[in-house]
């Protein structure tokens, strides 16, 4: 089923191993994968970073969609926060963005490693650390944080879907999803359900879905170009966290 899902919205996106290079914006890098079987990834550092040495920054990690796998990590600046950042590269987070190989899906064993290696060289706040994801990458923003409800501030799955049977355990995170009524690729009941799925979990905190009218897969345009997500992001703290 997986497999099936994933073509399907590989040919909804062009191919990233026949694309040029993308322009990736100041403050945004191509970072080669630190060992073996890991994955390179885009690294955004916020301007002030290298100013106080002692100042924690919030992190937020994006998960791309079938259409940016491939070999050449500039694609992933396609779509989504690497895209957004060209227009606004004073925003005051570190963001990396990890890329898969061509046909592969994500794993949370690997996007792990990931972010532990990012903490360790990085001087990230561990109150404020993000996840969002897009289509493949939204389907696997819900796979991570149900493996880690205890990690993330926040939560913003865009056009995906996932199993309900879990969905007790993000009661207490932060969670706002995005779809088109019109998505073809992964219907908006997906994320309907998971969202009435949690809510019915009665937790600290109610987690939100926007469906966008007249909008198909590609609802990830109208949520990463909102001013309101990325003020709602910003805003997110895991409580009982010591920097």
């Amino acid at each position: 089923m997986r497999r099936l899902l994933a073509a399907a919205l590989l040919a909804l996106t062009a191919s990233a191993a026949t694309a040029d290079p993308l322009p990736l914006g100041a403050g945004q890098t191509a970072q080669a994968a630190y060992r073996a079987g890991d994955y390179p990834f885009l690294l955004f550092v916020p301007r002030g970073y290298e100013t106080d040495k002692t100042q924690t920054w919030p992190l937020m990690i994006f998960l791309h969609g079938s259409g940016e796998r491939g070999s050449d990590v500039t694609q992933v600046a396609a779509w989504g926060p690497p895209k957004v950042l060209a227009q606004h590269p004073g925003t005051p987070m570190l963001i990396v963005s990890p890329q898969l190989p061509a046909d592969a899906d994500w794993d949370v064993a690997t996007l792990d490693r990931l972010l532990a290696d990012i903490r360790k060289r990085y001087r990230v706040d561990p109150s404020r650390i993000y996840l969002t994801g897009l289509s493949l990458g939204g389907i696997a923003s819900w796979r991570w944080a149900i493996a880690h409800p205890d990690l993330f501030a926040a939560v913003a799955p865009v056009a995906a879907e996932t199993p309900t049977r879990r969905a007790c355990v993000l009661k207490d995170v932060p969670i706002w999803a995005f779809h088109g009524d019109d998505d073809g690729a992964v219907p908006v009941r997906g994320d309907f359900e998971m969202i009435e799925a949690i809510r019915a979990c009665k937790g600290s905190v109610k987690p939100r879905l926007t469906v966008y009218p007249a909008t198909d897969h590609f609802s990830w345009v109208p949520a990463y170009d909102d001013p309101a997500f990325w003020r709602w992001i910003g805003e997110q703290r895991r409580q009982g966290v010591s920097r």
